[in-house]
């Protein structure tokens, strides 16, 4: 059952990763894993055991979001973009109280009070996220992608900082493949690679399956440098850490708002009825993120000594 839970919390951050801004890191927050998943990831070989009992079920339950629900999210984002945007800001919101205690947890573990510091990275935090939300993205760049070198150096280096993104809680790494320019051209070259599979052509498959293996290999850098990076910070600063990734989480819901465009469903007739079943939505899915977050899940088997 422990392992169930895991996979259940692995498919919604697999689907947050598909809509621009709402981050894969984000959900993880919510969920009350997020610094035992990035423990899991950057001590898999000291505790291989133990990583992967959690790092296997999230996956799973991660490829299952993309593969099964992104055409379902991706028709709910176009015909009901109001009710499913402010879904996830409640399944986003839900992790607070669970994060907020943590952060306290942290202030007592290191005999620490709240500083100006602590204010200050949450401010920081908290307004990048929210100017990445409302900045003006056009998403120009190209949307078709051939095969060269310099084509396989550049979705490296966007695989490396887009999944870095992902990594990182508020930070939505398929939106900040729009702001680099390519969203289109990535999403080209997983359509290209699935349809020519589909009818199995393998001959035009190949340069696809070649950009995307370049893609993936960044992918798996940046997740590795940032997973490093972000367990040092635990480990080293968890006050600090926690007090960023407040100001990242409680951002969220804007960059989320403003990338759907969901509020211009207000615009239209019904719209104090719209927004109370939004707001009801909201709250349903804000307590199912807290219900989700108290689970007894895998990530208990981490021994403790080794914990940040």
């Amino acid at each position: 059952m422990h392992y169930l839970w895991l996979v259940i919390k692995g498919s919604f951050i697999g689907i947050s990763n598909i809509i621009p801004g709402v981050s894969g890191g984000t959900m993880a927050v919510s969920f009350g894993i997020y610094d035992d998943v990035i423990h899991a990831f950057t001590h898999v070989r000291k505790e291989f055991k133990a990583s992967m009992h959690i790092l296997l079920p999230l996956v799973a339950g991660a490829l299952i979001g993309v593969a099964g629900f992104s055409m379902i999210i991706e028709w709910l984002l176009a015909e009901h973009t109001l009710y499913t945007a402010f879904a996830f800001v409640g399944l986003i919101l839900g992790g607070l109280p669970i994060l907020s205690q943590s952060f306290k947890e942290s202030l007592f573990e290191t005999k620490r009070k709240a500083t100006p510091v602590h204010l200050v990275l949450f401010a920081v935090f908290f307004i990048i996220v929210s100017w990445m939300g409302v900045a003006d993205i056009s998403g120009s760049g190209p949307e078709t992608i051939s095969l060269g070198f310099g084509p396989l150096v550049a979705l490296f280096l966007v695989g490396l900082v887009s999944a870095a993104a992902m990594v990182v809680p508020g930070i939505s790494g398929s939106l900040l493949m729009l702001i680099m320019g390519y969203y289109y051209a990535v999403v080209y070259t997983i359509n290209g690679f699935t349809s020519n599979l589909a009818a199995y052509n393998l001959a035009e498959m190949m340069p696809f399956t070649i950009l995307l293996m370049a893609f993936a290999l960044g992918m798996l850098v940046g997740i590795i440098l940032i997973s490093k990076a972000i367990d040092y910070f635990f480990v080293n600063y968890p006050s600090f850490t926690y007090a960023s990734i407040l100001g990242l989480v409680m951002a969220s819901p804007v960059a989320v708002i403003a990338n759907t465009d969901a509020l211009t469903d207000l615009t239209t007739g019904n719209a104090l009825v719209k927004l109370v079943v939004a707001l009801l939505i909201t709250l349903a899915c804000y307590v199912l993120t807290f219900a989700l977050g108290n689970t007894k899940d895998a990530t208990e088997e981490i021994p403790e000594e080794t914990r940040a």
